[in-house]
């Protein structure tokens, strides 16, 4: 279950706000006059993100070590040739 509490209320119950989120495996969104914060999320989830996004980085690293030492230029106008492709594609789908 995803939660908002202010700071304050953070503070006066964050061993409740613990529990909670370890044993019922909420989310907890923290605000500050209103604006969000920060999020109090179990363990498991913040690892499995942690996991999630190291392997998004990997194919970063990919693409990086296939285009060493091409033009950065060069690269720009292939993705913009391919984005301007993809964008005409979507455009005839929806006719």
């Amino acid at each position: 279950m995803l939660k908002e509490i202010s700071a304050l209320k953070a503070r006066q119950n964050l061993g409740e706000l613990l529990e909670e989120v370890y044993y019922c495996n909420d989310h907890v969104v923290i605000k500050r006059r209103d604006k969000p914060m920060a999020v109090l999320i179990p363990v498991e989830a913040y690892r499995a993100w942690q996991a999630e996004r190291e392997e998004d980085f990997k194919v970063f690293d990919q693409i990086r070590a296939r285009n060493k030492g091409v033009d950065p230029a060069e690269v720009e106008r292939d993705l913009e040739a391919v984005t301007q492709r993809v964008r005409a594609q979507r455009r005839a789908g929806r006719k």
